[in-house]
């Protein structure tokens, strides 16, 4: 069964420098799309190497497409904008439907590129209602989203987990942040990330988490009992607190 994609964004990119323009600014490898349909997940990120925007990249066959988050949009584009200078690029708003689903994929469907647990995007194509609890699938398998873990001017990827979700390439060559991104691969040793926990006690989006009255990090997603937390890996070892809800890494 197919769902529509909620708040959605999809633009068709035109000319000649489009991937290549894609390519000199995003975190992934999106010139495999010259070859025929497929979908990449990437990120813009600034100069100084934090998120600035994720989204899918996306060749239907028959159009070249951006499938962004709503609130990302705006600025987005005049990012987007600024960067094109003399490139032969046209990037244009559509109102194409985006249907997302985890059953039999229909023709023309593509695959998440994130992770298998979240289906399958069809373009073109409407959807229903939702009913699949997305954020149980993405605190399952330790996916961010836009808003929430993914935080603009603030987050850095591989802190997110992209490497792990297929949102970065580090054999692409030069992209805007690429050099943050690389150092933080090769050099240095993450001290803080996104990581699974489990509540007892209720909690809500966006509390802080401590240990001994020390801030540890930010609880993010929450589904049932598990949620996304944001958290210094040296000291979240044994009982955390979100409020009045204990946490435990999961």
């Amino acid at each position: 069964m197919a769902e529509a994609a909620l708040n959605r964004v999809i633009w068709q990119v035109t000319g000649k420098d489009a991937l290549p323009f894609l390519q000199g600014l995003v975190s992934n490898d999106v010139l495999p799309l010259a070859k025929g349909p497929g979908i990449v997940w990437a990120a813009l990120l600034s100069p100084q190497g934090k998120y600035l925007a994720d989204f899918f990249v996306v060749n239907t066959g028959n159009a070249l497409l951006i499938d962004i988050a709503d609130q990302l949009a705006p600025a987005t584009l005049r990012r987007l904008t600024m960067y094109r200078l003399r490139a032969d690029v046209q990037i244009v708003p559509t109102d194409m439907p985006v249907a997302r689903g985890l059953s039999v994929a229909p023709p023309g469907a593509l695959p998440d590129p994130r992770h298998a647990a979240l289906g399958w995007r069809a373009y073109g194509m409407a959807g229903g209602a939702p009913t699949i609890d997305w954020d149980a699938i993405r605190v399952a398998h330790l996916i961010p989203e836009a808003g929430r873990e993914l935080i603009v001017d603030d987050s850095y990827l591989l802190e997110m987990g992209f490497e792990r979700l297929h949102g970065v390439d580090f054999r692409k060559g030069c992209y805007v942040g690429q050099e943050v991104t690389a150092r933080m691969k090769h050099k240095t040793e993450l001290r803080k990330g996104l990581v699974q926990v489990r509540l007892t006690g209720t909690a809500t989006e966006g509390t802080e988490i401590t240990k001994n009255g020390k801030a540890l990090g930010t609880l993010h997603t929450i589904a049932g009992d598990m949620g996304l937390a944001y958290l210094r890996f040296d000291r979240a070892d044994g009982p955390m607190q979100a409020g009045s809800a204990e946490v435990a890494l999961a």
